[in-house]
């Protein structure tokens, strides 16, 4: 259960299973009643069903090329109550938008796999390579999530913090009015996380927001603000 028991999710054993990158994704998405989102590789429906929570009247899409992982997001849609707002596509993301003969969204978002380069890490367990593994690169995820939105169309990615550069510099070439929030482990440690909001067609200058701390050294799971986006009391506003 996530959102403190708002929401059910069923996962697979031995696969990939939703977690704190899919919760904060989901924070980050402030979609008013009527708007339509769409997520690049949705997986099981962690970050879908949390929106559909979050967001009352919001319509969603999610993405998944895992004909397996995608039953299970239907099933997660349909568990939670959400079948009339949640619709799950199979379908690549390296095959790109277009090909999905979809209208464009107000918001797109992804948690793309953290890696492109097999030899940057040793090998994933089978079931969790493509959570892992982007085999088009993070190119194929832009590409996709730039062409997914309608002009002044925002795209919110978790991601490495690492692979900052390549985000602006990817997202940059049909996006702008940047806004990136850091996110620390501890707050005397480097960021491992970034979330990064981008505008298509976007002026606005880039903005550099507060750091989220999700621990303390008292012990605590989640320090206060953390545990209060993690139970869906507060939104990581941008």
């Amino acid at each position: 259960m996530v959102l403190g028991g708002r929401v059910r999710l069923r996962q697979a054993v031995g696969g990939y299973r939703a977690g704190m990158d899919a919760a904060l994704l989901a924070a980050a998405v402030e979609a008013k009643a009527g708007a339509r989102v769409i997520e690049a590789g949705c997986g099981v429906g962690g970050v879908l069903t949390q929106v559909a929570a979050r967001c009352p009247a919001v319509v969603l899409t999610g993405v998944e090329r895992d004909p397996q992982a995608a039953d299970l997001a239907r099933q997660n849609r349909d568990l939670n109550g959400f079948a009339d707002r949640i619709e799950i596509v199979t379908g690549d993301i390296a095959a790109g938008f277009r090909g999905l003969d979809l209208s464009t969204f107000d918001w797109a978002v992804a948690n793309p796999p953290y890696f492109d380069d097999p030899g940057a890490l040793r090998a994933p367990a089978p079931a969790k390579r493509g959570a892992w593994m982007a085999d088009d690169g993070l190119v194929a995820w832009t590409d996709f999530l730039t062409a997914a939105v309608r002009d002044g169309g925002r795209i919110v990615m978790i991601h490495r913090a690492d692979r900052l550069a390549n985000l602006l510099a990817l997202l940059g070439a049909r996006c702008g009015s940047f806004a990136i929030r850091p996110i620390h482990s501890f707050a005397d440690e480097p960021a491992k996380r970034v979330l990064v909001q981008a505008v298509r067609s976007g002026r606005a200058p880039l903005r550099l927001l507060p750091a989220l701390v999700l621990h303390d050294r008292s012990g605590a799971k989640h320090t206060p603000q953390a545990e209060a986006i993690l139970r869906g009391e507060a939104a990581l506003g941008w």
